[in-house]
Order: C-alpha cells, then sequence, then structure tokens
C-alpha cells in the first residue's frame, strides 16, 4: 500500500511530461503536413540512365 504514495505520484509526473513534449510538438510544426511526406516518397527525382543501342 505505502507503493502507491510513490507510483501514483511518479505516473501524474510523467503524464505531464509526456504532455509537455507533446505539446512541445505540436507547437514546432511537427504534425502540420501529415500527408505531404507521404507523397514525396512517391516521386521519382532520378533521371533513366542511357538506354542501350538495339543489337542486331
Amino acid at each position: 500500500m505505502e507503493i502507491l504514495y510513490l507510483l501514483i505520484p511518479l505516473s501524474v509526473v510523467l503524464v505531464f511530461v509526456i504532455g509537455a513534449v507533446f505539446w512541445a510538438a505540436l507547437r514546432s510544426g511537427q504534425y502540420d503536413d501529415l500527408e505531404g511526406p507521404a507523397f514525396t516518397i512517391l516521386t521519382d527525382d532520378d533521371r533513366p540512365g542511357p538506354t542501350d543501342p538495339p543489337r542486331g
């Protein structure tokens, strides 16, 4: 039962720390554009190499 005197305040502090980290991420713009980075991996910026001449 005495362990609850430690665990309850510790869990409350942990919730506040997690909330502060989340709030800082929101304020810095971490979650502004959720779809943009997903589409940038689909765009192919590489130029195609030279094609081989037909053999024959």
